[in-house]
């Protein structure tokens, strides 16, 4: 407690201290540090000792943690000796540039206390970076008339470094040509300029290659190199060349439109503006589907190839240089085929619906797929997608088959969406999918299925009939019959005939039916197997079974067992002692009811007396005792009426009459007595039923053999069955139609014959054309047989056949009137047949050959002969082209030797064919002349002589002439040029006696009509110069004789004549426009040396900010100028662009200014002849308000405890805003009321501490959220959110939810049971909140208290170590402890009371009268004279239970004589009831039941022995034990009866058995049989082969298949016996049934139905347990309650019925011995009152003292109540 008031004594004056200590420090913390280092020094460098500096010494270093808060890790702290060292390489050109002065500051942070210090690190340069070029080499092209003097800006270094290790100088290589001078700029940098000193010629060198240095004044200095190389540019003097005068590419169908073709190369071996090449089509018009770049020589494409539609291109090109000299090339394009078509599939045949059991393979669908590309890229592949039960197979070349792969099941997956892909062999492959919808019909494969495995109903008996009892229900999820349920009764173990007549089943509902009323005395439970069958074929069924259980109804009366009636109907006497006391037991009315339950739960009431005050009657018992003592003034014979009623709803009764007589001896009432009938011997009776069983079965055994064996000598078979079979049935007869089939069937005939030679005939149908009406199909002889056979036996039958000559016919069919017509393919013949009519044969004969054509080949001969004698010579003519038509070419008759006029008599023609007819016959002047204009350069073009060969042919001579035309030439045709007008371009500087090729001229005539020479007009310039080729054709040259001048005149107009040399000379011109060519002389200008423009840094990407502009005064492509950078920095080039041609500069960025705030750079500007100017560009950029104030958390100390004092220190911020002014300037604060605030600390640091105490169980984190604003226009802000967790500490104990806890728990509880849990909360969190539970220790009985029980001490759940004894421990009092897991832990505890609960475990204990030694029972002595009320003894007992458990009740359980002693209720005093007699026995017995009051009650049971004497010798004269002997006999005799009864049962029960068997064997078979024949009833196999006589046929063996068109069965082979001679004719073998005889189906089945089936034993209800018998019994219940079932009232039935006739002979007795209540003779001396329960007080057999009750006591010696206390003690006392 003291230590925590001096903390919360120092946390108020801390407040107070706090501004005071700040004060006084402020002044210190706001100097900084300063430090000077060289750049570039290593990791660990001592920058100074940072500790000594700021005061501190080495000790306090662990405590006070100094470090250095920095955004950057450049600077750390020494933890030993507090030096300040450099952690990571320092670059002054890295961190400031080109800044004079580069410093680093940040901050130390020492804590406890928590101070900052502001250090400042200057970092010194030194002279670490070379000067460096932007690029290693320069090219700079000049012209070679550039003049002296001539000045070019180069490319200048950057050096990083700055002051003198800065670039100082530059320096350039020796050379004769140029020289270099320094340059400076206005920002005191140094540029180098290139001097032509003497004038460049490209004939002496192209080029010249200079090494520029820049030197900086370091130390040492430093240095780089940029090699220079200077190109010497060329005039114009060479024509453009293709690297190849054709191309050859291939090109993919699907590149996009541009894509790259080919590139042509063309070459000039000129420079400059003359080497630069221009490519265009020569036929741009038609070019439509590719561009060409005119400056690269690229070929792109302008739309999409498709190789479907073209496959190749042809493509001339052009290229012309700046001189205008041209070139051409042709490229032919190949476009390749691309996989660029999805395959596509197509479906020929389809099936919609398929059947669920269709099996595999089985054809589904026909597809086909399609590509249109070609190759690899063509062939398609198809596969299905996913696991569906089909498969794809391939027919033919892209055809499918879809057939079934797996086994299809509607129920699971009723369709299936089958997916195809085509996919092509392309790369990459395509494909495509098409997904069908197959779906699947039903078929009956699912059985009907119940919903439950088995039924069980309850059904009460007296039933109205025709209810319904119950309800079966199948379902099946098959589809329409298939699915359709039908409900019927299958089987029972009810008798079949009474089946229906006691329940029905609905067809469709499956509701069962009760037929009758049931009743349960006769049927008190049945089974039935119900069947589900559905409708499907075949059908399928399910069974179940369904158990009816007939309930009981009050609808029995009780039945009177005793007294019984005498044999005349009255009722008997019962004896009454005249001395009998009130309550004597006079007689007992024993009545049964057939009824079960409470319907059978009988009372007994008196309905009227002679005396009704005499007698009582017991009102469950049936007792009739004495109410009161007779007196003399009774009568001697009284007679009582008693009703029995029954307990059931409503109730039934029965009456019985008692007559009493009053006598004290037997004698006096024998007179009443002596018409009762003699019991008959039980012995004899059995014997008697057991001989008559035996007879009977005997004789039902001798019965059924006779029987069996009658039956089956009646078992052959029909003689109808073999009838045809039978040679005398069967007779010749001729080959016969089958009958017309009306219902519309066409019956069809296999037949196999196998013969002797090992040679199999097939014959088959085919139907051809009609028959005649009764037209017999005959072949060969008479005989009958329809084709001959023959064989080696009779091979002179048949003429012509080989020794063993045989037939195969293929096929064979005939039918009668309104069948058609069939025919008979021949396979193969051997020997020469006969056709009938109405047959034809399939095979034609092929016609002979014909060898002729000699005719032919000798007119063919001649022929040429004829040509050779005509080609021996030939005759020539000349004509002049153009001639007029029918001009004269010559005479051509007398140059045949003929005359004019002979011509049309000799056949004189021209027979010239495949050209047009130029010449004709004149036959009146007999001369050749000309058809029509003949024009010799379109019929021989360029060729020397035009010769036309004509032929004539003299048709009665026989003779062909060759005529031979020659067509000279005329000028008609002038020289022409292609254009008309021609341009030349050539440069001023071009050299006289340079030669341009001019077009030549086309003049298709020949000779001297060809073109002869070429003419110029005059000029000063240009001359012509004509050249002869090697095949002779004039080539025109345009030759320079003088130099041009483009400024004197700039374009020539020249004229080319071409002439021919014919008559008249024809001639044609061109005009040739002679362009001169500017020569580059001028580089361009800019029109400001220096360019300034003032951006803001918020303008977009692509704004412009300038345009340069520069002018060039030379023309064309001279004259025009390109723009470019000269000099930027890499960091400035990506934010500019600058327009190549307009000179516009833009931002290509966005620019800031906090990044630069200041741009410099230089644009060049160039024509195409390389000669360039400069300007400079200089852009400032203007700061606005575009960043946001950054706030960065420097040290957070989180979690903080929540017992921290108000002013810690919890973290340090950092603020900073990157724009400058205003709008850099940054204020902070705290949203919301938290217990914190921010304080202003060195520069933009601030401080958040607490003000107030913190609780973490109120708030365990705070999120703050410190917004930090500018002052801009408009102003920015930021927010940072501060996660701060608030620290446990341990400040709360455990508390629990109640000050004191109770709990009970019942004694003998199982050890390690849970009895009670406590719980205790804790709010700290963590360990200070795991909370533990103990019990403080203790001892109980010398025990410790752990041995008890225990607690989890994670739960605090209690659990008991042992079983608690309420009589040894009452309650405990225990103290359990909560205590936390915290730093110095806290706790509390609370006090458990535990109250054990007493259970009834213990029995009362008897203390008197106790037991002897020797275990007998203790006597207890009662005088004679003893009154009522006499105490005899008293029972005292005790229960170590406690309460109601312990409350002991007495009770007489059972007594010699029940009303002689009563036991007091509460107190166990037995005492006389009433005065002793001297009838009473001399020992009475008495059982005693001690019971508490406990749940359950509990009891013990004490025998006393009460001695009824005056003294000691009396009791010792009576206590010997009486016995019986056992007077029961076994009958040897009853015995063998039963074995031999068993024995034949047996067997002829076996007997019955396999009889059954056999039958339904043959009744199976025959079903077979009948179904399979069944389609063949009335449908006689046709016998269309009739042969006769022929051995060969006879030998053979036939099976014959029989089958109809609408058949759905399968075929049935029927074996025909073979006969030496003859043949079965259709007439005598028709057959009118199936071969099996239909009789024995009939037969079998009357004799199935005729055998009766036994009754079922009567005895199938009961187990064996359930029987009466020698071991069939089982032990009942002992307690004497009330029977409530069934079968315990016919056990009790049957016992009394044969106790009450042995008790009235006399001949058995009920007391201890025998203990078989006159049972042992009829059921055997094993049926004991130990099997059945015990109802012994409900029966009195009259004329005996003793009860049922008294006999079971005396023979089992156990109390019937059932008690568990000394039960063998008891017995033994008896005994004894």
């Amino acid at each position: 407690m003291g230590s925590g008031a001096g903390d919360r004594g120092w946390a108020e004056r801390r407040p107070v201290l706090f501004p005071f200590l700040l004060s006084l420090f402020c002044p210190a913390l706001s100097e900084p540090l300063r430090y000077r280092i060289p750049e570039e020094m290593p990791e660990g460098s001592v920058v100074g000792n940072l500790a000594k500096d700021l005061g501190l010494s080495v000790r306090e270093l662990p405590t006070r943690k100094l470090r250095v808060s920095s955004d950057r890790p450049y600077f750390t702290v020494s933890a030993e000796r507090g030096e300040l060292l450099v952690s990571s390489r320092l670059d002054r050109e890295q961190l400031c540039g080109k800044k004079p002065v580069c410093a680093l500051e940040f901050e130390a942070v020492a804590e406890k206390p928590l101070n900052f210090y502001h250090v400042n690190v200057e970092i010194e340069d030194i002279n670490d970076n070379p000067p460096k070029f932007m690029q290693n080499s320069f090219e700079l092209q000049i012209s070679e008339s550039t003049k002296p003097e001539a000045r070019f800006i180069l490319g200048s270094a950057h050096d990083a470094d700055i002051g003198t290790n800065s670039l100082q100088n530059y320096q350039l290589s020796p050379n004769d040509h140029f020289l270099l001078v320094n340059k400076e700029k206005l920002d005191g940098s140094k540029y180098p300029e290139l001097v032509l000193k003497v004038p460049l010629d490209r004939e002496e060198q192209k080029s010249y290659h200079l090494t520029l240095t820049a030197l900086d004044c370091g130390d040492p200095p430093l240095s780089s190199t940029a090699q220079i190389q200077v190109l010497v540019t060329d005039a114009n003097d060479n024509p453009p060349v293709f690297s190849q005068e054709l191309y050859r590419v291939g090109l993919p169908e699907n590149v996009f439109p541009g894509t790259t073709v080919l590139r042509v190369m063309a070459t000039d071996q000129d420079e400059g503006v003359n080497a630069e090449i221009t490519f265009s089509f020569t036929e741009a018009g038609q070019i439509t589907q590719f561009d060409l770049n005119s400056t690269t020589g690229e070929i792109t494409t302008r739309n999409t190839l498709d190789f479907e539609e073209v496959k190749e291109y042809s493509i001339v090109l052009e290229a012309r240089d700046g001189g205008g000299m041209i070139a051409q090339c042709t490229v032919e394009i190949e476009v390749l085929d691309v996989n660029d078509n999805i395959p596509e599939v197509i479906f020929q045949s389809l099936t919609d619906l398929i059947t669920e059991d269709t099996r595999l393979g089985t054809y589904i669908a026909l597809l086909k797929v399609r590509d249109k590309d070609s190759g690899d890229n063509g062939e398609v592949i198809c596969k299905l997608e996913g696991e569906v039960p089909f498969k794809l197979l391939t027919y033919s070349r892209n055809t499918y088959k879809l057939v079934t792969d797996g086994v299809l099941d509607r129920e699971q997956t009723p369709e299936y969406n089958v997916t195809i892909t085509a996919t092509d062999r392309g790369k990459p492959p395509l494909s495509s999918s098409t997904t069908i919808t197959l779906h699947l019909t039903d078929v009956n494969d699912n059985a009907p299925v119940f919903q439950q495995s088995a039924y069980l109903v309850h059904v009460p008996e007296n039933n109205p009939p025709g209810a319904s009892i119950a309800q079966v229900s199948a379902s099946d999820p098959d589809l329409g019959p298939n699915g359709q349920v039908s409900y019927s009764i299958v089987a029972s173990d009810l008798e079949p005939r009474a089946l229906s007549s006691y329940v029905s089943v609905s067809a469709h509902s499956g509701v069962v039916f009760a037929q009758r009323a049931f009743d349960h005395e006769q049927l008190r439970a049945f089974e039935l197997t119900l069947q589900a069958r559905d409708q499907g074929s075949p059908a399928l069924s399910a069974n179940v079974s369904l158990r009816v259980l007939v309930g009981d109804r009050n609808d029995n009366a009780p039945r009177v067992l005793y007294p019984a009636l005498g044999p005349d109907g009255s009722a008997l006497f019962d004896t009454v002692p005249r001395a009998a006391q009130p309550g004597y037991l006079v007689t007992k009315v024993v009545a049964v009811d057939a009824d079960s339950g409470h319907n059978a739960w009988l009372s007994y009431h008196v309905l009227q007396a002679s005396e009704p005050g005499l007698f009582s009657l017991g009102l469950r018992t049936g007792e009739v005792r004495t109410a009161r003592a007779l007196g003399d003034r009774d009568a001697a014979r009284q007679r009582l009426l008693v009703a029995v009623r029954d307990g059931g709803q409503p109730p039934l009764s029965a009456t019985a009459t008692l007559l009493l007589v009053f006598a004290d001896s037997l004698q006096e009432a024998l007179p009443d007595l002596s018409e009762s009938p003699q019991p008959s011997d039980p012995q004899a009776e059995l014997q008697f039923y057991l001989v008559v069983a035996l007879a009977l079965i005997s004789v039902l055994f001798l019965l059924a053999v006779i029987l069996a064996v009658a039956l089956r000598l009646r078992g052959p078979s029909s003689p109808t069955t073999w009838g045809c079979f039978q040679p005398g049935l069967c007779v010749k007869s001729g080959p016969v139609v089958p009958p017309i089939y009306s219902e519309g069937t066409l019956p069809y005939s296999y037949n196999l014959c196998v013969a002797q030679a090992g040679k199999t005939e097939f014959n088959f149908l085919k139907c051809n054309d009609k028959l005649s009406s009764g037209q017999d199909i005959l072949c060969g002889d008479s005989s009958g047989a329809l084709f001959p056979l023959c064989n080696s036996t009779d091979s002179t039958s048949q003429p012509g056949c080989s020794e063993t000559p045989s037939y195969i016919w293929d096929n064979l069919a005939f039918r009668g009137d309104d069948l058609r017509a069939c025919s008979i393919k021949v396979k193969r013949h051997i020997c020469p047949m006969k056709i009938p009519s109405g047959f034809h044969s399939e095979r034609t004969m092929a016609a002979p050959k014909n060898y002729g054509g000699r005719r032919e080949l000798i007119l063919l001969c001649a022929l040429l002969s004829t040509l050779w004698e005509i080609g021996r010579g030939q005759i020539h003519y000349s004509v002049p082209e153009e001639s007029d038509k029918g001009s004269f070419v010559g005479n051509i008759s007398k140059d045949l030797g003929l005359e004019s006029q002979e011509l049309a008599k000799h056949g004189v023609r021209i027979v010239s064919r495949g050209r047009t007819q130029l010449f004709a016959l004149n036959r009146r002047s007999g001369s050749l002349v000309t058809a029509g204009r003949i024009d010799r350069e379109e019929l021989c073009a360029q060729s020397a002589r035009c010769l036309v060969n004509i032929n004539i042919l003299v048709e009665d001579r026989g003779k062909l002439f060759g005529i031979e035309i020659e067509i000279t030439d005329i000028n008609d045709n002038n020289p022409k040029f292609q254009g008309e007008n021609l341009e030349v371009k050539i440069n001023e500087i071009a050299a006289p006696g340079t030669r341009y090729p001019l077009p030549e001229a086309v003049d298709p005539d020949v000779g001297l009509n060809s073109l002869q020479s070429y003419q110029l007009s005059p000029n000063h310039h240009f001359s012509l110069d004509v050249r002869t080729g090697d095949d002779g054709t004039l080539n025109p040259e345009l030759v320079l004789e003088r130099a041009l001048d483009r400024e004197e005149e700039a374009a020539h107009h020249l004229v080319l004549i071409a002439s021919d040399g014919g008559e008249p000379r024809r001639s044609s011109s061109v005009h040739i426009l002679v362009t001169v060519l500017d020569m580059n002389d001028n580089a361009p200008v800019f029109a400001q040396p220096i360019y300034q423009v003032t951006i803001p840094e918020n303008v977009p990407p692509g704004t412009q900010l300038l345009t340069v502009r520069a002018s060039d005064p030379d023309e064309g492509t001279n004259g025009e100028v390109a723009y470019k950078f000269w000099k930027i920095s890499e960091k400035q080039s990506p934010l500019f662009q600058l327009n190549e041609k307009t000179g516009e500069l833009s931002t290509a960025k966005s620019l800031d200014y906090e990044e630069c705030a200041f741009y410099e750079m230089e644009i060049q500007a160039e024509d195409v002849g390389a000669l360039m100017g400069r300007t400079k560009v200089l852009i400032s950029v203007e700061d606005i308000n575009d960043n946001r104030p950054e706030v960065i958390v420097t040290s957070l100390f989180s979690p903080v405890l929540e017992n921290t004092l108000p002013g810690t220190v919890i973290a340090f911020l950092n603020v900073h805003d990157r724009d400058s002014g205003k709008n850099g300037q940054v204020v902070c604060y705290i949203h919301g009321s938290l217990p914190f605030q921010l304080e202003k600390s060195i520069d933009n640091y601030y401080r958040l501490v607490t003000w107030k105490y913190l609780d973490r169980e109120k708030i365990s984190m705070y999120n703050i959220t410190v917004m930090a604003s500018d002052l801009g226009t408009p102003p920015l802000s930021t927010e940072t959110l501060i996660s701060l967790h608030v620290a446990d500490t341990n400040d709360n104990p455990p508390t629990f939810s109640h000050a004191s806890y109770s709990a009970y728990i019942p004694e003998n509880n199982p050890r390690g049971a849970s009895i009670f849990s406590v719980t205790a909360h804790d709010p700290d969190s963590g360990k200070n909140a795991q909370v533990t539970y103990s019990l403080t220790e203790d001892t109980i009985m010398g025990a410790p208290l752990s041995s008890y029980v225990s607690i989890n001490s994670d739960t605090g759940v209690l659990y008991a170590i042992c079983s608690f004894d309420y009589e040894q421990i009452r309650d405990l009092q225990l103290l359990v402890t909560a205590r936390d897991s915290g730093d110095t832990p806290l706790s509390s505890n609370v006090s458990l009371s535990l109250f054990i609960l007493d259970q009834n475990d213990n029995t009362p204990e008897i203390l008197y009268p106790s037991l002897p030694n020797d275990g007998s029972t203790g006597v207890e002595l009662a005088p004679r004279s003893a009154e009522p009320g006499y105490l005899v003894t008293k029972v005292v007992a005790v229960d170590r239970d406690s309460g109601q458990n312990a409350w002991l009740s007495y009770r007489l359980l059972k007594a010699s004589e029940p009303g002689l002693f009563a036991v007091g209720l509460h107190t166990g005093e037995v005492r006389t009831a009433r005065t002793l007699l001297d009838r009473d026995m001399l020992r009475q017995s008495l059982v005693v039941v001690v019971q508490d009051h406990g749940q359950p009650p509990l009891s013990t049971t004490v025998t006393l022995t009460v001695a009824v004497a005056d003294s000691i010798p009396e009791v010792l004269a009576g206590l010997d034990d009486i016995k019986n002997p056992d007077n029961s006999e076994d009958s040897d005799l009853t015995l063998y009866l039963v074995v031999a009864v068993a024995i034949i049962s047996c067997v002829f029960l076996a007997f019955v058995v396999v009889l059954l068997a056999l039958r339904l064997w043959r009744w199976h078979k025959s079903r077979m049989l009948q179904a399979s024949g069944r389609g063949l009833v009335g449908l006689p196999a046709s016998n269309f082969l009739g042969v006769e006589g022929v051995q060969a046929f006879l030998q053979t063996y036939s099976h014959e298949v029989s089958l109809t068109a609408d058949s759905g069965k399968s075929h049935l082979i029927f074996p025909q016996p073979n006969y030496a001679h003859t043949l079965i004719s259709h007439e005598s073998c028709e057959k009118n049934g199936s071969l099996l005889t239909p009789i024995d189906f009939h037969e079998g089945k009357d004799e199935a139905t005729s055998v009766q089936q036994a009754p079922p034993n009567t005895d199938w209800r009961f187990s064996q347990a359930q029987r009466p018998g020698t071991s069939g019994s089982q032990n009942g219940d002992e307690t004497g309650t009330w029977p409530n079932n069934q079968f315990d009232t016919e056990m009790l039935q049957a016992m009394i019925l044969a106790s009450a006739s042995e008790a009235a002979d006399g001949s058995s007795t009920l007391g201890a011995g025998a203990g078989t209540m006159g049972l042992s003779a009829r059921y055997g001396p094993q049926f004991t009152l130990q099997h059945v329960p015990d109802y012994r007080q409900n029966v009195y057999i009259p004329g005996s003292n003793a009860t049922l009750t008294n006999a079971a006591g005396k023979r089992d010696g156990k109390a019937p109540a059932g008690g568990n206390g000394n039960k063998k003690k008891s017995g033994k006392k008896e005994k004894k």
